[in-house]
C-alpha cells in the first residue's frame, strides 16, 4: 500500500473525512457588495426595490451578483418587510422554498437561509439570503407572505435547527420528534450502520479510519 494511498486521494490528513475529497477546501470570503452595473435585469430590480422601499439601504446588507444570480443579503428583522415589497410591488409571486446552509467558520453568521424567488409576470429570478448566529438561530417566518413555505421552513428547521418565528406549527417533518440534533449541519456525526458482505464487514462511516 503506497504512502499516497494512505493519505487519501487528495492528501487528506487529520479530518476524519472518509470520502477522499476532504482536501478540497474553499475559503469563505465575506465580500462587500458587487459593483454596478450588475448586468441583465438585476440593475432594474435593484432600482425598482429602492424606489418601492425607502429603507433599502438600512435593510439590505449586501447585493451580490455571482454566477449569473442576484442575491440580496437581508437583515433578519427586515425580512418580512422586504418580502412583502418584492411580492406586491415587484411581482415576485412565487417563493420556491427556503434552503438552509451551515458555515461553521463564518463566526456570528454560521446559519444561512436562502430563498429563491420567481416573478412569473416579469420572468425574473432573484434570491434573498439571511444570516444568523448559531446561538441565536431565529428568523421570521415567511409563511404569511408565501404560504408554500410552510413545509420548507419545517424541513430547514428539522435539518439545520433554524427557528422560524411565527410559523404556525414548527415541528420536525423528516426526522422523529425526539431525534437529537440536525442532520444536515456540518458538525453532525456521519453515523450509519455496518454493512456485512460474505467474508467482510464495512464499518459505519463514523467508525472508518481517516485518510492520514
Amino acid at each position: 500500500m503506497s504512502e499516497d494511498f494512505d493519505k487519501g486521494m487528495f492528501g487528506v490528513s487529520g479530518t476524519g473525512d472518509t470520502s477522499g475529497y476532504g482536501g478540497l477546501v474553499r475559503q469563505q470570503v465575506n465580500a462587500g457588495s458587487s459593483q454596478r452595473p450588475y448586468g441583465s435585469y438585476f440593475d432594474d430590480v435593484a432600482d425598482e426595490l429602492e424606489r418601492a422601499y425607502p429603507e433599502f439601504s438600512d435593510a439590505i446588507e449586501r447585493v451580490i451578483v455571482d454566477r449569473g444570480e442576484l442575491t440580496l443579503h437581508v437583515k433578519r428583522e427586515k425580512l418580512v418587510e422586504v418580502a412583502l415589497v418584492l411580492r406586491d410591488k415587484l411581482l415576485f409571486e412565487v417563493c420556491l422554498g427556503v434552503n438552509g446552509v451551515h458555515y461553521p467558520e463564518d463566526k456570528g453568521r454560521e446559519l444561512h437561509a436562502v430563498y429563491p424567488l420567481l416573478s412569473m409576470t416579469n420572468n425574473r429570478r432573484i434570491r434573498l439570503e439571511v444570516s444568523v448566529p448559531d446561538g441565536d438561530a431565529h428568523i421570521p417566518s415567511l409563511v404569511e407572505v408565501w404560504a408554500g413555505n410552510n413545509w420548507h421552513e419545517r424541513e430547514t428547521y428539522d435539518m439545520f435547527g433554524i427557528i422560524f418565528d411565527g410559523h404556525p406549527a414548527l415541528t420536525r417533518i423528516l426526522m422523529p420528534d425526539d431525534w437529537p440534533g440536525h442532520p444536515q449541519r456540518k458538525d453532525y456525526p456521519l453515523g450509519g450502520i455496518p454493512v456485512e458482505y460474505i467474508g467482510a464487514t464495512v464499518p459505519a462511516p463514523d467508525e472508518r479510519r481517516s485518510y492520514r
